[in-house]
């Protein structure tokens, strides 16, 4: 008798913690379930990832701070390394998911690897157009259309506080061409303005160092760097960190925030934030999409772009130090963007070409 009794309390609590541990693979009200994964950075970097996490909570009618609905119809998963990827996205597709969705282009090759051993899994990944797989919907951005934007907006703000020969700073994460467009929107936004700014660029190879970035901001900004722009997760925080510090001392340095409106993260006293203007890089807006195609039964693999045509990116205006004047110029530069009557270059080699950039960036197309 006692040892069938502990033979149902195992069972019991077997199922207990299973329970936990998953979602509810038949929800009451029909609607799609999803697992995010992210890098090791997560859902707390106050940048991409945070980005698709809040449309994937708002999908469900819920908010960051109160996601009522996690565990039962979303969750998200982080890994800690990159060795992780594969075992991760195996175990989301065990477990029945109606959407598995990866951001970052260095899941490519491990969603490349599972999904054609699960053909009826429903994948989503950003930043990435390549893996070619009926199941995987992808998604890309014009980073260069918006980053153009914060950099015309550095470049004019410099030029309103009366700096003649301002210099300019760009911090990656891991290089590669999605960052490159970043690189790339932004130097020539500057140039617009000012055709020979120095600039100058580093990249960490991390999404998740802001230690590096915080060390490289204060090497630029002691030697007269006016602002820097970060496209780097989690690791550009320590751009802003930095900007912040120098900022409540009265230097007149700046940071610019990506993906998400970082203007908040900037706040050093009142409402005065160190971060200018953020690229707005609307991720929440694939994951809003996504789920709204499995919900209507629409879902299809392929390619989406999102531009700044249709709000995929764009700027953030939320800082009170931006001058009015400045973004009168920056919407209407957004307009000709738009029109194509400005033309950008996404890759370095284009760019460099059109001596629209200098040589000697660390940029990498590839």
């Amino acid at each position: 008798m006692k040892k069938l009794t502990i033979v149902l309390l195992v069972l019991i609590l077997g199922v207990s913690i299973f329970a936990q541990g998953t979602k509810d693979t038949a929800p009451a009200d029909g609607r799609p379930t999803i697992r995010l994964l992210t890098d090791a950075t997560g859902i707390d970097d106050k940048s991409f990832n945070a980005a698709a996490w809040r449309g994937i909570v708002e999908f469900y009618g819920d908010t960051v701070e109160n996601p009522k609905n996690r565990g039962k119809l979303y969750d998200v998963v982080t890994a800690q390394t990159q060795d992780m990827y594969i075992p991760n996205l195996r175990q989301a597709s065990d477990e029945g998911y109606d959407l598995i969705m990866v951001t970052g282009f260095t899941w490519a090759d491990a969603l490349g690897e599972v999904a054609p051993q699960y053909p009826k899994q429903k994948y989503t990944i950003v930043d990435v157009d390549w893996v070619g797989q009926p199941n995987v919907m992808e998604f890309i951005y014009s980073e260069e259309q918006g980053s153009y934007l914060v950099g015309l907006a550095a470049a004019l703000q410099a030029k309103e506080d009366g700096i003649a020969n301002p210099r300019f700073g760009f911090i990656g994460g891991v290089p590669g061409g999605t960052i490159t467009k970043f690189e790339m929107g932004y130097v020539q936004g500057i140039r617009s303005v000012f055709p020979n700014a120095p600039i100058y660029d580093y990249y960490a190879n991390d999404w998740g160092k802001p230690e590096l970035a915080k060390a490289q901001a204060k090497n630029w900004y002691d030697m007269g760097v006016y602002c820097i722009f970060s496209a780097a997760g989690g690791t550009g925080n320590g751009t802003i960190a930095q900007a912040k510090e120098y900022r409540a001392q009265g230097k007149n340095v700046w940071a610019i925030g990506v993906d998400s409106d970082q203007y908040a993260d900037g706040i050093y006293s009142g409402t005065k934030s160190a971060v200018l203007t953020s690229m707005l890089k609307r991720v929440e807006n694939s994951s809003l999409m996504v789920l709204g195609a499995v919900a209507d039964g629409t879902f299809k693999g392929g390619v989406v772009q999102m531009g700044m045509a249709d709000e995929g990116v764009g700027y953030s205006a939320a800082n009170p130090e931006l001058s009015p004047r400045v973004k009168a110029a920056v919407d209407a530069a957004k307009a000709d963007v738009i029109s194509g009557k400005v033309k950008l270059y996404k890759t370095y080699k284009e760019a460099l070409a059109a001596g629209a950039v200098p040589a000697g960036l660390a940029a990498l197309d590839d």
